[in-house]
């Protein structure tokens, strides 16, 4: 690749060769538009028909600061601007991306099946809360086994503090955590290092503070629907295409301008779209003709109505979407360490051991199925049929944490006991894994919900967050609900941050290096035999024991031993195979003896 990279796109602020600099805004609610310079006077822009305005000057260059002028006064800035140095409602900022010079130009990607995914948050993730500090911990992940780093959203977001989804202009990392600039070097360094990068982003609604798109854009919203956030984004409405466009140049501007590996799109279920193809399906296509012809990409999918179609394949290549978020797989897990059946993880708390060996075997637990949870509403498409590698598996993320009223992790929930065989058979089965940062060493700091808002709206998301937990029975009383941590406070944000000093003292150290020996065997001995990996099997149950065995493209079979349950199985025929992995030394002690020790897991290969 070139040691320089530029997503030309139809509307923003581009340097062009000349030097001049072309402003671009669709603003068709709206009978003009100038552009204020920082500092300077106001330029009216030209009228281009369907609602754009352009100017283009070379009284700027990179690094001056501009907004755009409503009739009425209202300065608004770009929502396409590349940064906002000052936050959402400041200026935007001329950037040339031609100016970062990329050292590891010989990069290309890794294959989806070498995958090891490791979620994280910018600013919690170290003390300095940096791009440039994700850096100095790359190594870590490295010697981990990890493979590829998933960044929280970073599109910019009201304030300093913020998980991310609250972004309201999807094509400015976000300034509280350095430069565009800082970003790339984060990219390139992982690259150097063998590591794929990807990022989160959210095409399912805009964040409550700096959004002003209504004030120029009314047509990028439609009342034709509606989201949990109010007014649809307007993808299949008369304006549609330009909405369309918009956030398929904001994939191909984070996969080509930053050289992101992949994409990971949030809870696309809540994006509402009559078209054919829909939105989802039009933008896959994009990046595959585009991006996608010279190095390996790679989108990920969160999508609760279990759409399997999205994830077919012609053989071993993706069609559209080469994986999902597997959700069953994590509630039915968190049901079998905890023992809660509260919520939605009532979906789960019949048979958990059995809902287990399906969502190993086949992806979702719920293919079509009806929920109980939302009152028999049948939920899901078959998926039996598809490869495991269609599928991201976890224990933890930063939903299934941090929307909790006290952001408790595993490690402060569970008996060890079952979070080793359980990881067990997240590391060493055939599906894509993901680690939630920390998970590696068992951190116990919380991960809370935070977010940075000022005045009413601040009030109103610490009312919303205690109002959320009233139902449940444990916060039925006033009292009980002001424990709940501030989401607006400081200092739930630094309490959030990783304790890194945990991970060299016992228990921690012990299970950085259990996770690590895991992931190990999966990088050496199991990921070079996944390309091709087939649908898996139930071949075996009995009580809290189960089999499932996934066949390998070279003949060989995958073959996962787990029992989920407190007492000892006895019984279980001596599986021929070479082993790759255990909860523990025991388990295959135990197993030549033809009993399956309560909460274990063992995986092997036959060959």
């Amino acid at each position: 690749m070139p040691d320089r990279s530029v997503h030309a796109m139809p509307f923003g602020a581009e340097v062009r060769p000349d030097g001049t600099v072309r402003f671009r805004l669709w603003a068709p609610t709206v009978p003009s538009v100038a552009l204020q310079l920082d500092g300077g006077e106001a330029l009216p822009m030209r009228a281009a028909g369907e609602g754009w305005f352009e100017l283009t000057t070379d009284r700027v260059g990179p690094g001056a600061r501009y907004h755009y002028v409503l009739p009425d006064g209202l300065k608004v800035p770009d929502p396409a601007s590349r940064f906002q140095p000052d936050d959402v409602h400041g200026p935007s900022q001329v950037v040339d991306p031609g100016g970062y010079r990329w050292r590891n130009t010989g990069w290309h990607g890794r294959p989806w099946h070498e995958a090891v995914l490791y979620e994280l948050h910018v600013g919690t993730f170290t003390p300095e809360g940096t791009y440039r500090a994700v850096i100095d911990r790359l190594d870590h992940l490295v010697e981990l086994g990890v493979t590829a780093v998933e960044l929280m959203p970073l599109a910019d977001f009201a304030g300093t503090r913020n998980w991310g989804y609250d972004g309201v202009l999807p094509f400015a990392p976000d300034a509280a955590y350095g430069t565009p600039d800082d970003l790339k070097a984060l990219v390139d360094a992982a690259h150097g290092r063998g590591l794929m990068v990807f990022l989160d982003v959210v095409y399912n609604h805009f964040g409550p503070e700096g959004n002003y798109l209504n004030a120029y854009a009314g047509s990028f919203f439609t009342d034709r629907h509606e989201t949990p956030w109010g007014a649809a984004i307007n993808y299949d409405g008369a304006a549609g295409r330009h909405v369309r466009e918009f956030f398929i140049h904001n994939t191909l501007y984070w996969l080509e301008e930053y050289r992101f590996d992949g994409l990971r799109f949030d809870a696309v279920h809540a994006i509402a779209d009559d078209s054919d193809p829909d939105i989802l399906v039009e933008l896959a296509e994009r990046v595959q003709d585009t991006v996608g012809r010279e190095r390996l990409v790679h989108l990920v999918l969160e999508n609760d109505d279990n759409a399997a179609r999205y994830l077919e394949r012609d053989d071993t290549t993706a069609r559209h979407f080469t994986a999902q978020w597997n959700d069953d797989y994590h509630h039915v897990a968190h049901v079998l360490a905890t023992g809660e059946q509260g919520g939605y993880y009532e979906d789960y708390a019949r048979d958990p051991v059995g809902r287990m060996a399906r969502a190993l075997a086949e992806g979702f637990v719920y293919q079509g199925d009806a929920s109980p949870y939302r009152d028999g509403e049948r939920r899901g498409e078959p998926s039996a049929h598809l490869t495991p590698l269609a599928f991201v598996n976890f224990l933890q993320n930063h939903d299934q944490i941090g929307n909790r009223a006290f952001g408790e992790r595993l490690a402060e929930l569970a008996a060890p006991r079952r979070l080793r065989a359980l990881m067990t058979a997240t590391l060493l089965g055939p599906a894509v894994p993901m680690l939630f940062m920390g998970e590696e060493w068992g951190e116990r700091r919380p991960f809370n919900f935070f977010c940075d808002f000022g005045g009413d709206l601040a009030q109103a998301v610490r009312d919303g967050r205690r109002r959320e937990f009233a139902k449940f029975p444990e916060f039925a009383d006033e009292s009980a609900r002001a424990r709940i941590p501030d989401p607006t406070a400081v200092q739930t944000f630094e309490g959030s941050r990783l304790d890194w000093e945990a991970r060299t003292r016992d228990p921690h150290a012990d299970w950085l290096a259990f996770v690590r020996d895991l992931l190990r065997v999966r990088n050496a001995e199991l990921a070079p035999r996944l390309n091709g990996v087939g649908a898996g099997t139930v071949v075996w149950r009995r009580d809290a024991a189960f089999a499932v065995s996934w066949p390998l493209a070279d003949g060989a079979s995958l073959l996962l031993l787990a029992n989920f349950g407190d007492a000892d199985v006895e019984g279980v025929a001596k599986r021929p195979g070479r082993l790759l992995g255990a909860s523990g030394p025991e388990v295959a002690e135990r197993l030549a003896d033809g009993a399956l020790p309560g909460w274990s897991a063992l995986v092997s290969v036959e060959e």
